[in-house]
């Protein structure tokens, strides 16, 4: 019996039943440990693209292998749906951002489900539902009351035009991204999350995260920025003033010659009240503003400063140091304001050889002694101490506690620690987002909003312009209320939520994802899924998501609500897909469709073949992940994506590569139909007959592939080398000489090996492997077969390749029978013949054993 491989009516077949019969809807049970397998939740935006697809692929194979190995698997989905875009789009195509959204959420879940991921679809939420954020207003009413909520003056990038904050991703080159218009530091009222209260604890608990990539923790522990140092001041020469700088580096403290505060510094204005040059010195606040700020602190950016006619006293030589305002310094970091060593910080270096200002050696190389006149950059490694004092001649290492001693001594430092992290602005000043739960009133001030009276509902019929500030205080009916204290007229918040809030606790309603009752989590339901053992996403999301989520389950952790202190067990950040680009000089970035034979179709010109870059819209490099599909299924999507790298690496497109993945599922269909007709009734070989020759040999390579399956995905999730060795036993399986239908022992063996290959292929391409398992007449559904155990002493090879070296290096191979003594095969190194000749006359030093791989004869 031949059946055509049909991936379109194959996939369509078991999607719909998966669906019909709940195969993946999954509740609490205690008597199975529990596994949550969890990637990043998309925005909806309209499509899938193929970075979706490689993130989700590597999951669902995750999810499913768990399954298969008996685990109780959470593997839910949902949408991130409030945010800018959907705002922008509304008022773009003049639609509601709630019709857009629930659209692209529509279109984007059948997508999913054509990729015939393993998704509970019963525990899908949307963060723009007021089902969802309710809980969100919630729990900021809970961390109100417990101080972790505050409202402050804080300084923001505002664009006049359109009357709202602006995110500083928004700022291009000092204008509006939507209208470029010049773009203002304003201060404005902001509400905040105190992140700060829990710095130390996020610091502590990286060290406990052994399954996060060490480069994210990396990353956080930088952006935490604890800084162990001492605050110093400066007094002014002149009045009673002075400036307080924090450093870490008061082993420099001699050389430094000149003071740099922040241009957004009160202190900048209060130095140059009523004296010449104040003019000048605002142009120049106002110029530095429309820089961005990461740029401007880059050791590339352009140092730039102005002199604020004032000195201060440098504490421990006396010396007079003049006071500039200077570009790359800011004012939410440490004080506001640097001490500036040149000889021993290279932007303090560059801006003295710009601003003709002194410089002194503090800090002596000893191997190429310093000179100031000769220097081109400063030196910045350790060194002796020199033109400084008493403490001349010290390691500048060990005269820090020295120096920071001296200093709290004499009144003039006092030790201290100081964090980069700031506490988290969540004030927005648009529509599309969830409502903060707080009413002003004239009489009461700032007053919470009943938790009875949650949610507040985001009104649907507010008119969206682009302009004029948040159109939610454009719109009377939501704006107008009563005070809950005193009954008074009153008007409510009209601020909305950073989306970042909905990102920060979406996992844990996952596990309780129709519980109705306060407070929005189901404390048991929680506490059996929680935390999540693993999470899949990009490397972008690295700070701040990964923060604020850890922060809030901290929170809610702290009101009761969470028992766990972090909300993921492990992380996997995979790398991106990537493709070449095709560029005409006339016409741009060109899509694949629009090249002919290396031709742009507009113009005919030739095509330039670009770099490798990530896949983008706007470098046209993209791949539609439904053209794939409805050309190779979405099996081979997967596969492709699966085999082409290694999960945390970025992936190469290559459509050479997916068509050689459709290729291969085309051979391991026809191997089963080859043999469907003779193994049909057959078992698979149970071991308790002895095998010889080919037989041995496939049963051996069946069970050394089991093997590293098993470990490839367990241990590493290297899904690529997991299905080179498939495609390894698939090739062995052809090699073999097709026996007699009489042959029920060959029949059995290879039985055997098909049903292997069909079970560790499953969680990879599930579809087909599905349909194949049916076809060879299991009743059981596939999703449901247990994965299969290898039996080590038959994936045990009878003799193995021993590599021979000669102090390190290769000189011969010997094959010597498995599980020989290590004597025995030292003994067998020695007396091969070509070790024999090249070692004649030399001492033997020793010989080093590496198991089931070399031996190393070193000699002299």
């Amino acid at each position: 019996m031949k059946i055509r491989y049909n991936p379109r009516e194959i996939e369509e077949k078991w999607q719909k039943r998966w669906d019909e019969e709940n195969t993946f809807k999954v509740t609490e049970d205690t008597d199975k440990e529990k596994y949550y397998l969890l990637e990043m939740f998309p925005y909806p935006s309209g499509r899938i693209h193929m970075g979706h697809v490689r993130n989700y692929t590597i999951g669902d194979v995750v999810a499913r292998y768990k399954r298969m190995n008996g685990y109780n698997v959470l593997h839910p989905m949902g949408w991130d749906s409030f945010g800018m875009p959907a705002e922008n789009a509304a008022i773009e195509r003049k639609i509601h951002p709630s019709e857009w959204t629930h659209e692209n959420i529509a279109h984007m879940r059948a997508q999913l489900k054509r990729m015939g991921f393993s998704y509970d679809w019963d525990r899908e939420i949307s963060t723009c539902e007021p089902e969802y954020y309710k809980w969100e207003q919630l729990f900021f009413l809970r961390m109100y009351e417990k101080g972790l909520v505050y409202k402050e003056s804080s300084a923001v990038n505002w664009c006049p035009a359109c009357q709202t904050v602006l995110a500083n991703e928004q700022v291009e080159a000092g204008l509006c991204w939507r209208c470029g218009a010049e773009v203002e530091e304003k201060h404005l009222e902001q509400w905040f999350f105190r992140i700060t209260a829990y710095v130390e604890e996020l610091l502590d608990y990286c060290d406990r995260l052994t399954g996060w990539p060490e480069r994210v923790l990396t990353m956080q522990k930088n952006w935490i920025g604890k800084s162990h140092g001492i605050e110093v001041t400066f007094p002014l020469s002149e009045g009673d003033g002075e400036i307080s700088v924090f450093t870490t580096r008061q082993d420099t403290i001699f050389g430094a010659t000149f003071m740099l505060i922040a241009p957004e510094h009160p202190l900048v204005l209060q130095l140059m009240k009523d004296k010449p040059g104040e003019k000048e010195v605002r142009e120049f606040i106002e110029k530095i503003k429309k820089q961005d700020r990461t740029l401007r602190t880059s050791e590339y950016y352009e140092k730039e400063g102005i002199f604020l006619n004032a000195c201060c006293l440098n504490p421990v030589t006396g010396e007079k140091m003049p006071v500039f305002a200077a570009n790359f310094v800011l004012a939410d970091y440490g004080t506001g304001c640097v001490m500036a060593v040149p000889t021993h910080d290279q932007r303090d270096f560059e801006f003295a050889k710009k601003y003709n200002l002194p410089m002194i050696v503090v800090i002596q190389n000893p191997d190429n002694p310093l000179d100031v006149e000769t220097m081109t950059e400063a030196y910045v490694d350790k060194g002796i101490m020199v033109n400084s004092g008493q403490f001349d001649g010290m390691e500048n290492v060990k005269a820090l506690s020295v120096i920071a001693d001296y200093l709290e001594s004499v009144g003039k430092g006092k030790r201290t620690v100081e964090y980069r992290l700031k506490d988290w602005g969540i004030s927005r000043q648009r529509y599309w987002g969830t409502p903060i739960p707080i009413i002003y009133c004239e009489k009461c001030g700032a007053v919470p909003v009943p938790e009875t009276d949650l949610p507040v509902v985001l009104p649907g019929d507010v008119e969206l312009t682009g302009g004029s500030g948040s159109p939610l205080a454009g719109h009377k009916r939501f704006l107008e209320t009563t005070c809950p204290n005193c009954g008074g007229p009153a008007k409510r918040e009209t601020d909305t939520m950073d989306t970042f809030v909905e990102s920060s606790w979406y996992f844990d309603r996952f596990c309780c994802a129709d519980f109705s009752e306060k407070p929005g989590l189901d404390r048991k339901k929680v506490d059996y899924w929680m935390p999540v053992d693993q999470y899949i996403g990009g490397i972008e999301h690295a700070i701040l998501h990964l923060l604020y989520a850890r922060f809030y389950t901290k929170a809610l952790r702290d009101s009761g609500i969470l028992g766990v202190d972090e909300p993921f067990k492990n992380l996997l950040t995979q790398g991106m897909v990537c493709k070449e680009t095709m560029k005409c000089k006339e016409h741009g970035f060109l899509y694949l469709d629009e090249v002919k034979e290396g031709k742009c179709t507009y113009c005919n010109s030739e095509v330039i073949t670009g770099k490798t870059e990530k896949m983008s819209k706007s470098l046209k490099n993209v791949v539609d992940p439904d053209y794939l599909v409805k050309k190779y299924g979405a099996d081979t999507a997967r596969l492709f994506c699966l085999f082409a790298a290694p999960p945390e690496k970025d992936l190469e497109w290559s459509d050479q590569g997916v068509e050689g993945s459709f290729r291969f599922m085309g051979r391991v269909w026809r191997i089963v139909m080859d043999y469907l007709d003779d193994i049909g009734g057959i078992e698979p070989f149970d071991g308790k007959e002895e095998l010889e020759g080919d037989l041995k040999n496939l049963r051996r390579k069946t069970h050394q592939t089991i093997k590293k399956v098993t470990r490839d995905i367990e241990e590493r999730f290297h899904f690529n080398t997991a299905i080179s060795a498939i495609m390894e036993l698939v090739n062995a399986l052809y090699q073999i000489k097709h026996p007699d239908r009489s042959d029920a022992l060959a029949l059995s063996v290879i039985r055997e090996t098909i049903e292997s290959i069909i079970i560790l292929l499953a969680p990879i391409v599930p579809h087909v492997t599905e349909e194949l398992w049916g076809i060879l007449e299991r009743m059981e559904n596939l999703s449901d077969v247990s994965w299969p155990s290898y039996d080590e002493s038959v994936a045990v090879e009878e003799e193995i390749t021993i590599a021979i070296q000669i102090n390190g290096k290769l000189r011969s191979r010997i094959l010597t029978r498995a599980g020989e003594t290590d004597e025995k095969i030292k003994e067998l190194a020695l007396s091969d013949e070509k070790i024999s000749r090249l070692i004649a006359g030399k001492k033997l030093v020793k010989e080093i054993y590496v198991p089931q791989r070399l031996v190393n004869i070193v000699v002299k």
